[in-house]
């Protein structure tokens, strides 16, 4: 794997890899939590609109671009950025690449379009709200983060998004857009030396006279104070209640606490059926459908959080074992073989996933926009391989201590 920075401050990542498909993706550090001066849901709005024109194609050119070669072109938005990543055969990656360059760098945003999409949009919003599974997420952060930027939605409210313009998304992309806060990643059957040589190459068309700069203003952060505890329902009159139960976890950067905190919500409610909560809740007394322990993290915060779905009749018996299951990872250690299982199992989980090219060029882009460089497998098992008992009951004791927890439902 080849890392590093053009000369406009971009940073990239080339990993060589077989198979005939290649992944590339693009992404750029402004998220939800960088709306300041906007209107709310401009970062996810201005996803949808990308692929909307640029200066050297339509919307229907470009929405067919890679289509007519048997490729796919996406993009997502989350609350620190924004990604755009395609997937095409090896050989036509040049092309994949530049659109992607080109789609973040000349898009024109044209007022039609943008009129069009707003309705596209408001509709994704309210669909959300037929979801109560999905919906309780954003009620949740709303409450976690009250008054700081990260209490926003990602899709901004219809009202919002009503309000957004074409000039306005301009602004946007003049102000956010800047390839100190962008990074790029590649997964194909290539030489990696010829992919680098080819990034600079773009970085040369599309950044044509922009020096990096030194300290870029969507960098800095307002800083995170979680002081609101809260127990708060929402009467949705759904046959099914759905909970949270979540805390304040470590950042990205606390690599000290995140990694136990990753294994102890593994271990809690990963996505394995042998997981305790889904042992208990699903296997044993049949009172859920799914229950899980997330874990998500930010560059200054986290947020660890179990949810889950049951009838009102069994809601009182689910909070009840979940908290007894909480307390005996806090007050009893894990014994050395239940814990080298844990790490095994996590470890398992991790391969397996980065297996999937796709899923492992998105990987190297979050590392490269969170650490500017990519961790490599071997680094990860260490950090794992180093957690210890201990470890897991100091998480579980910080994270869902009796003064940490929150509880949500609807």
């Amino acid at each position: 794997m080849i890392v590093g920075r053009a000369g406009c401050g971009l940073g990239y990542a080339v990993k060589k890899s077989g198979g005939a498909v290649a992944y590339c993706a693009l992404g750029i550090r402004c998220g939800t939590r960088n709306e300041d001066g906007f209107h709310s849901g401009i970062a996810h709005f201005v996803e949808h609109t990308l692929f909307k024109g640029t200066e050297h194609r339509r919307a229907s050119s470009i929405n067919s671009y890679l289509d007519r070669l048997g490729g796919e072109l996406n993009a997502y938005t989350t609350k620190e950025e924004i990604v755009i990543h395609a997937t095409v055969l090896k050989e036509d990656l040049p092309k994949a690449v530049s659109l992607l360059f080109e789609l973040a760098t000349s898009a024109t945003f044209p007022e039609k379009e943008v009129e069009k999409e707003k309705g596209v949009v408001i509709d994704e919003i309210n669909s959300y709200k037929d979801s109560p599974s999905e919906e309780i997420y954003d009620r949740f952060e709303e409450l976690l983060f009250h008054g700081h930027p990260l209490s926003r939605p990602i899709l901004g409210t219809a009202a919002s998004v009503r309000k957004i313009t074409g000039g306005e998304l301009h602004s946007f992309i003049r102000e956010k857009f800047i390839p100190e806060d962008m990074v790029f990643s590649v997964v194909a059957d290539i030489p990696e030396d010829r992919m680098e040589r080819q990034v600079e190459r773009l970085c040369d068309r599309f950044f044509a006279g922009m020096a990096a700069r030194s300290a870029p203003s969507s960098r800095a952060l307002q800083p995170v104070r979680i002081d609101n505890v809260f127990d708060r329902s929402v009467n949705k009159r759904n046959h099914q209640v759905n909970c949270i139960i979540g805390s304040p976890a470590p950042s990205l950067y606390q690599t000290a606490e995140r990694v136990p905190a990753a294994l102890l919500c593994n271990i809690l409610g990963g996505p394995a059926s042998n997981s305790i909560l889904n042992s208990v809740l699903r296997e044993k007394y049949g009172w859920v459908y799914g229950v899980e322990c997330s874990y998500t993290q930010y560059a200054d915060t986290g947020i660890a959080a179990i949810s889950f779905g049951c009838e009102r009749d069994n809601y009182e018996k689910c909070l009840v074992h979940i908290g007894k299951e909480v307390v005996k990872l806090q007050d009893t250690p894990l014994g050395p073989n239940r814990l080298k299982a844990a790490k095994k199992q996590f470890l398992g989980q991790l391969a397996i996933v980065s297996d999937n090219g796709e899923s492992q060029c998105l990987s190297m882009c979050k590392s490269l926009l969170a650490y500017g460089t990519v961790m490599s497998d071997q680094q990860t098992r260490e950090m794992v391989e180093a957690v210890t008992a201990a470890d897991i009951l100091e998480s579980a004791r910080r994270i869902f201590g009796p003064s940490s927890s929150r509880l949500i439902f609807l």
